[in-house]
């Protein structure tokens, strides 16, 4: 199907069904949906801002063992998974900097930073059941959030929010699936707490892709007086995943669902024993203190450590990641006539202590060390933001002063030796304008500067070719858009158009083992569209409860401006790692008899793989359904049983490329049609 036929056959049905997401208020639209982005806590449409907002029931609509479908089927986002475990994440971007995790993107868990300070983010370290929603802001956050030029995403997991009970989870599916929760939400209304165990599994759907997570967690919350509110957070996280690694084009096509095989003196994935192994703890709190109706000040801390495995074709990592940080700020608010007024200043701060040591890998076992570095990370930055609204306008004016300090110590082999690096910005602005045409109808355009400064697995990605001499990724960023409930409040409608100029764009390479490295790659030049529609159906019926259809779609033309490698001008070309379309469409049907349907469509276009444009992989359609019955009984029982399958087109993708793999090994084969089953009791405290 050419991709012209396909928009035009979606593009139009959509402008006229669309609806809205949101927990609370499904019968009046998106933009009632409050979020936090940029300390603002208003509806979502009153935010002069790009934001996706992604609830619990958008969580709900697909197996209820990933976040990956779910943030795939918002507009802007990509969300990839290589075998299962092993996430990549880019909002407005390609995956030019993640051959695996999530970098460049700032993550924030029930406001504490989940980003460590050397730029990584294990993502992977959190179970389904541990995430209630989220929010992804697009376009650099650097007013309020430091320095990064892909996005943030704030996750929420608020015990105060959820009903005091007793919830088990249980999920089977192909390739011997499961996923046990259990939640257990206890107290009063001023202490709540809540402690949730989830266990996971997986055969994996390629050769070597077992998979297996245990995530214990604890949420508190805490209102100690009018003015105090106290939340806390305990997590720990046990995961481990088997890399069956990419595949040539050849090995793709003839068995899609082999691991990367041996080749010469090169051993395969399983011969070595590739995979991750990480442990994650992660304690914390933030405290909320209210000293007038005009003042407010909150402070977070938190310390975190995490222990890393990785054998792989090359060699045997093994690193400790202990590192502690915190957020505080201060904020004031005032009316003065019909002009509201406030603002916010404070301060982030995270040290990292990192310890890496690189052994060879003897069959999956460590074995003769090879290398031994620490690595101190400093990372801190001061932000300021000031909020304006007079009437129908709102002016929103912040930046930040990022600082990042690295003191490097090799220890083996011989010398010794130490070095420092400081990556110092200058000052990152933001200004942002919004424009309320109708009282639920808002054009809003905003000017950012985005400073990225290379990871720590960047400078000295485990096991190859370190770079000490990286350069900082930093550009503008340009937005227009306009949302809101346009010709009915049953239709909330978000397009967004922007333009990123960003220099020294930091780009991934591989070499014959496998092992990445990482150089600057000139400049690049990202222009997009993205839009979303959602439409709410049958609001008065007497057999249909709140249900809606959606719609959204993105154009990407992202280019390499200037970039020469040797002999090589890839100036001009596309930017490896980006569909230029994506289409995505849903229907959320719901009887008020209990029964209800989620029908999910996505497609996504041709994605060049190396900086050359000489790879490509080919564009795939995908469809989801699920089934199933909910019901709450008195106010005091639930119970929802579903079923459903994904992929039902059975179509050969990849989800995860390897960009710019050595030797043509760019493709990570996505599972073929699949089949899921789950059930969820719930007993809960008759509210009163």
């Amino acid at each position: 199907m050419k991709f012209s036929c396909l928009l035009a056959t979606l593009v139009v049905p959509a402008l006229v069904f669309s609806q809205e997401v949101t927990d609370t208020i499904q019968s009046t639209g998106n933009y009632q949906a409050t979020v936090r982005a940029y300390e603002q806590y208003r509806a979502i449409g009153d935010v002069p801002a790009a934001i996706n907002y992604v609830s619990r029931n958008d969580l709900n609509r697909f197996s209820n063992t990933s976040i990956v479908p779910a943030l795939n089927a918002t507009a802007g986002v990509r969300m990839e998974e290589r075998s299962p475990g092993s996430y990549r994440l880019n909002i407005r971007g390609s995956s030019l900097r993640s051959p695996f995790g999530v970098r460049n993107v700032k993550v924030y868990y029930n406001d504490i930073p989940f980003t460590d300070p050397g730029g990584h983010t294990y993502l992977n370290q959190l179970g389904f059941y541990n995430i209630q929603s989220l929010e992804v802001i697009k376009g650099p956050g650097s007013s309020l959030y430091g320095a990064g030029t892909g996005g943030v995403m704030l996750i929420n997991n608020d015990a105060s929010l959820r009903q005091a009970g007793v919830i088990v989870d249980q999920v089977v599916g192909s390739f011997g699936t499961s996923n046990t929760n259990i939640n257990i939400n206890f107290g009063s209304d001023r202490h709540r707490s809540m402690v949730n165990y989830q266990h996971q599994q997986s055969d994996g759907y390629r050769q070597h892709s077992a998979m297996r997570r245990d995530v214990l967690s604890w949420e508190a919350t805490s209102h100690l007086s009018a003015k105090d509110k106290l939340t806390a957070t305990f997590l720990y996280g046990d995961l481990f995943y088997q890399t069956p690694g990419a595949l040539t084009r050849a090995e793709y096509e003839a068995n899609p669902a082999m691991a990367r095989p041996a080749v010469g003196f090169i051993p395969g994935s399983a011969d070595v024993g590739a995979s991750i192994r990480q442990r994650t703890f992660l304690a914390g709190a933030s405290y909320r203190h209210l000293f007038n109706e005009r003042w407010q000040s909150t402070t977070s801390l938190y310390g975190a450590f995490t222990g890393l495995e990785n054998p792989t074709i090359r060699n045997y990592g093994r690193a400790n990641e202990p590192h502690v940080g915190g957020r505080s700020s201060v904020t004031y608010s005032n009316t003065f006539g019909v002009t509201k007024l406030s603002w916010q200043a404070g301060a982030e701060l995270q040290q990292g202590f990192t310890t890496i040591r690189i052994y060879d890998n003897r069959g999956g076992r460590p074995d003769t060390l090879r290398s031994d570095d620490e690595i101190n990370n400093l990372a801190y930055f001061l932000f300021s933001q000031l909020n304006l609204e007079h009437n129908r306008w709102n002016f929103s004016l912040g930046a930040s002063y990022n600082q990042q300090q690295l003191r490097l110590i090799h220890l083996t082999p011989l010398p010794y030796r130490q070095s420092n690096i400081n990556f110092n910005n200058k000052l990152a602005p933001r200004l942002a304008v919004l424009y309320k045409i109708k009282p639920t109808v808002s054009l809003y355009t905003s000017l950012s500067r985005g400073f990225s400064p290379p990871t720590t697995a960047e400078l000295y990605p485990t096991g190859s070719i370190s770079n000490p001499n990286l350069q900082a990724e930093e550009g503008w960023n340009y937005d227009i858009g306009l949302k809101g409930n346009v010709y009915s409040p049953r239709l909330f409608v978000d397009v967004n158009a922007f333009y990123f100029r960003l220099q020294n764009t930091i780009v991934q390479r591989r070499d014959a083992a496998g092992g990445d490295y990482f150089e600057n790659a000139g400049s690049t030049r990202q222009r997009g569209l993205e839009a979303q529609a959602w439409y709410q159906l049958f609001p008065r019926s007497a057999t249909f409860a709140p249900s809606r259809l959606w719609m959204n779609y993105t154009y990407y033309h992202f280019r390499y401006k200037d970039f020469k490698q040797v002999t090589n001008d890839f100036s001009g070309n596309r930017l490896p790692g980006v569909a230029p379309h994506t289409v995505g469409a849903g229907a959320d049907i719901s009887l008020k008899k209990g029964f209800y349907t989620n029908l999910t469509y996505q497609f996504v276009d041709d994605i060049p793989l190396n900086d050359a444009n000489s790879a490509i992989a080919e564009s795939f359609h995908l469809l989801t359904a699920r089934f199933g019955f909910r019901r709450s009984i008195e106010g005091r029982y639930t119970i929802d049983v579903f079923a459903g399958g994904d992929n039902l087109l059975n179509m050969r993708y990849s989800l995860g490329n390897d960009i710019n793999g050595f030797g043509g090994r760019f493709f990570n084969a996505a599972p073929a049609r699949n089949y899921f089953a789950g059930v969820s009791v719930g007993v809960l405290k008759r509210q009163q």
